[in-house]
């Protein structure tokens, strides 16, 4: 048996490993406070509009915190730009709200089941399709986006107001749109606030669920520590596994042109 070492082969420490798994857990905390927002709605616990005045004035300090961190990277923030932002953000708002009504009795002729089972399977296809790649510019990706929004369309319509509608699919661009720029953002530019705010949404996360259903805070604080600790470990395990190569293989060999067509009319 032939064993020798494959030097080609990148190795990472857990450590490493551990970090860039709170992309993953920042994604799935965004769905989980998605999902703790609908249930606070749904039995009137907090009302849309306390639910919509939140999620605004964290978008704007959002805007504000990636405004700061573009321009210490000297990409500066013109005026022409922030005035299209707003606009953007205005027309999206005026859509949204004028939808609303509509999206409340869209799906009345579906069950509550089946819509639930859309929505489950749309956010799971959300977390498939992430781009979880921070160096890419295309973030969060078009097909998850889509699957977030579309979730959010179903648990719309089961809620009560127009208003409920408007606060779901509002916060769900936010979440899914704005907060994974801004993430990407945070961890190019200062890993360790990066790291500290994973923290803080997990607990954020836990707090918020397990106001409203322990079962389903135990999901996610399992699901943390899976994805966080476990599947790291197992990743960092199997590494040494992929650094070597064992068996009787027989190295490839290019020949030219000549050799070949030589060995061909030799045959």
């Amino acid at each position: 048996m032939v064993s020798k070492l494959d030097y080609g082969v990148q190795t990472y420490s857990y450590k490493t490993l551990v970090n860039a798994s709170t992309v993953i857990t920042q994604q799935l905390s965004s769905v989980a406070i998605f999902i703790a927002m609908h249930l606070y709605m749904k039995d009137h616990s907090v009302s849309a509009q306390t639910l919509w005045l939140i999620m605004s004035t964290l978008s704007v300090i959002g805007y504000i915190a990636n405004f700061i961190l573009n321009n210490s990277a000297g990409q500066r923030l013109s005026f022409t730009l922030f005035v299209k932002h707003l606009k953007t953000s205005l027309l999206f708002q005026g859509c949204s709200a004028a939808l609303s009504p509509v999206l409340v009795s869209l799906t009345e002729t579906i069950s509550t089941d089946t819509i639930y089972t859309m929505t489950t399977s749309m956010l799971l296809a959300n977390l498939l399709l992430f781009n979880y790649d921070t160096s890419h510019d295309a973030v969060p990706g078009a097909m998850s986006f889509s699957a977030a929004i579309f979730s959010s369309v179903c648990l719309a319509s089961r809620l009560h107001t127009p208003w409920h509608a408007f606060t779901t699919v509002t916060s769900a661009f936010e979440l899914f749109a704005l907060w994974p720029s801004l993430r990407k953002n945070i961890k190019e530019k200062y890993p360790m606030i990066h790291q500290c705010v994973t923290v803080v949404i997990v607990l954020l996360c836990m707090a918020c669920l397990g106001s409203k259903t322990l079962v389903g805070a135990v999901i996610y604080c399992a699901l943390v520590l899976l994805i966080t600790f476990a599947c790291t470990a197992l990743f960092h395990f199997l590494q040494s596994l992929k650094n070597n190569i064992s068996g009787p293989w027989d190295e490839a060999v290019i020949h030219s042109s000549s050799v070949l067509m030589a060995e061909h009319s030799t045959s």
